[in-house]
């Protein structure tokens, strides 16, 4: 189990690298220059190759995070708190590919300050989890 348990934090914090830069990919798309197509499919092609990069990479945090439920087991409120979290970061996740779409298409009209308030949304779930799975505070 300790073997799964490295894996699965490889695997978060993996996921968490992508879940933090792929916002600031954002952010920079919703700040080009609409004359500067060159610049705007760039960053399009480093977003859309960390999403198809960081989505399987997930997978197997959320996947390792199981095993590990399964094996000790789902007791104490600190982690059906965590899977919540783990819930909303799932949701988060696949909110990113919608924006990135949105983005493809031409369609994401959201301003780059929206998006650096977005990108600090896994910041604070990764805090709150952190604080759930060390403290076992409930």
């Amino acid at each position: 189990m300790l073997v799964a348990k490295v894996l699965h934090l490889w695997m978060v914090v993996s996921w968490f690298a992508g879940l933090f830069y792929l916002p600031r990919i954002f952010v920079n798309l919703a700040m080009v220059d609409p004359d500067s197509e060159k610049e705007r499919q760039r960053l399009l092609m480093m977003a859309e190759k960390l999403y198809r990069f960081m989505t399987p990479i997930g997978f197997l945090a959320v996947a390792l995070g199981l095993w590990l439920w399964f094996g000790y087991g789902f007791s104490g409120g600190w982690l059906h708190a965590k899977t919540a979290l783990v819930a909303l970061l799932i949701v988060y996740h696949a909110y990113c590919g919608r924006l990135l779409q949105g983005f493809r298409d031409g369609r994401c009209k959201r301003s780059h300050v929206w998006f650096r308030w977005f990108n600090e949304v896994p910041v604070l779930l990764l805090l709150a989890a952190i604080y759930l799975a060390v403290l076992k505070p409930f």
